[in-house]
């Protein structure tokens, strides 16, 4: 069945007025429009949707089961109207930002958290994405601001630092690896893991193993990183995870931890746009805070 959002607001007036002709004066179409408009609808959803009598209408049960999701509609359809006047006025602002797994997971929730608190006309477009698909992103306005690794070209584009991310391996406490403070990753390309369902971070694993002359076996994959390191103290596999994550899970988990040694596995994040002044006002306010919470965090480390 398909009701148009007149069709709604037709029944809904008439549903309050208890009268057909009332409610076709209410939305503004003749009562001859209403009626037929009415019959059309109980015929295309095969069911009767108003008790007709001497004095008005009523709705039948499923009368009422369309009030209800009809006002539903009405309700969202002026929520969707407002939000969409808001941003042709000038008065909501929405700033697209792309980053990492790695990035989002572990740092952009804490810093993005007090900055949307304090500006609430402004939203944020979050996606996740590697760092060479977010540079060509920026360079073609698809973006405003990037967080993106130290391993891209970033020609014209302005750079900033945002956080350090190293990866390490986690292991079951009694692994060989248990007693090893860092590995390379093509000594345990050949180990069973447990890896991301999705994700930048997951590519560039299996990128990483195809170079290292290997594929990884992945024997199942999580939604988080710390579900990762639940299956690795579990010996379902090794997990790769960023290590503020695996100190965290390691203070409730037996796991071992072993940094991962290769120069890729530590990554510089950079706050990255394009030059001061293609940048709008407030996407500019925000590149600005994540960077300033980086300098705090030095400063008071």
């Amino acid at each position: 069945m398909r009701f148009d959002f007149v069709d709604l607001r037709l029944f809904l007036a008439v549903v309050d007025a208890g009268s057909i002709t009332h409610g076709a004066i209410a939305i503004g179409i003749s009562l001859p429009a209403a009626s037929e408009r009415l019959r059309a609808m109980e015929t295309a959803s095969g069911v009767k949707l108003l008790e007709r009598g001497r004095r008005g209408v009523s709705p039948t049960n499923a009368g009422e089961a369309l009030a209800h999701h009809a006002a539903l509609v009405q309700r969202q359809m002026m929520q969707m109207q407002g939000e969409l006047d808001e941003y042709a006025k000038g008065l909501r602002t929405i700033i697209r930002l792309m980053a990492p797994t790695a990035a989002i997971t572990e740092f952009l929730p804490a810093r993005l958290a007090p900055w949307m608190a304090a500006n609430p006309h402004t939203d944020v477009d979050l996606k996740e994405r590697q760092s060479s698909e977010i540079v060509r992103a920026l360079s073609a306005g698809l973006a405003e601001i990037g967080i993106i690794s130290d391993t891209v070209s970033t020609d014209g584009l302005r750079l900033r630092p945002f956080a350090v991310d190293q990866l390490v391996v986690v292991a079951p406490s009694d692994h060989p690896l248990a007693g090893r403070k860092e590995v390379l990753f093509a000594d345990i390309v050949h180990e069973n893991f447990v890896g991301l369902s999705e994700g930048a971070l997951q590519e560039n694993l299996d990128g990483r193993a195809l170079i290292a002359g290997g594929r990884l076996k992945t024997r199942i994959r999580t939604r988080t990183f710390e579900g990762i390191c639940r299956m690795a103290a579990d010996g379902v596999g090794l997990g790769i995870v960023p290590a503020t994550t695996a100190y965290n899970c390691r203070r409730f988990m037996k796991i071992a931890l072993a940094r991962l040694a290769d120069d890729w596995a530590r990554r510089q994040f950079s706050v990255c746009t394009l030059a001061q002044p293609d940048i709008a006002p407030a996407a500019r306010a925000l590149a600005d805070h994540l960077m300033s919470v980086n300098h705090e965090r030095q400063a008071a480390g």
